[in-house]
């Protein structure tokens, strides 16, 4: 399978928050819930259909947690994301989560750059990781991406976690889709290219 990350950030960097304030997630965080007010007819379609092109789901332990109370709980299958949530593998990258409740998860707590290889070896499309921060930055960094799609509101938070860190690998990419929603909304997709020259 090919591993997918797809992440809603803002033109800063920030991922933090983009479905609303969480003061159990995001304690202190007033700038959440900066995508909402961005998402139209296309854009939420796009999004949609990306969800609907996953094999299965590969989520951090907060993000897994965040999903499951919102996503996990809805029986409305014919929404493009509850229906591949709910009806897809997942799989939650943990150390601490022993027991979900969520029907189709495997905690992965053990070797996890084995156990993303063995995921990313079997038959399949699109091992799609949302959000995830950490865990997206952990397997760029363990060179486990295969694309990286961009979801870029044209906003700017001025503080919050940020998707790269301030100190991480470099990484070229190429370019290999980019579209504009009516709204502002930028899809960039990305597949990493080894390291960047420099002049």
């Amino acid at each position: 399978m090919k591993l997918i990350t797809n992440t809603q950030i803002t033109v800063d960097g920030v991922m933090q928050a983009n479905g609303g304030n969480n003061p159990v997630l995001d304690p202190g965080f007033d700038r959440g819930g900066w995508a909402m007010p961005l998402g139209d007819e296309e854009s939420t379609a796009y999004i949609g259909d990306f969800y609907r092109r996953a094999d299965s789901f590969l989520f951090g332990r907060r993000t897994y947690e965040a999903f499951a109370e919102f996503w996990g709980v809805r029986t409305d299958l014919d929404n493009p994301f509850v229906g591949a949530l709910n009806t897809r593998p997942k799989f939650v990258a943990s150390t601490t989560l022993t027991d979900p409740t969520w029907a189709g998860t495997t905690v992965l707590s053990g070797d996890l750059e084995a156990a993303v290889r063995a995921l990313k070896a079997k038959p399949g499309g699109e091992l799609q990781v949302h959000g995830s921060g950490r865990l997206v930055r952990w397997l760029l960094e363990h060179e486990l991406v295969d694309e990286v799609t961009l979801i870029v509101c044209p906003v700017v938070v001025g503080r919050g976690t940020r998707l790269f860190p301030d100190e991480g690998p470099d990484i070229a990419l190429d370019l290999v889709e980019w579209r504009r929603f009516p709204t502002g909304i930028a899809v960039q997709t990305y597949r990493p290219a080894g390291r960047p020259q420099y002049a």
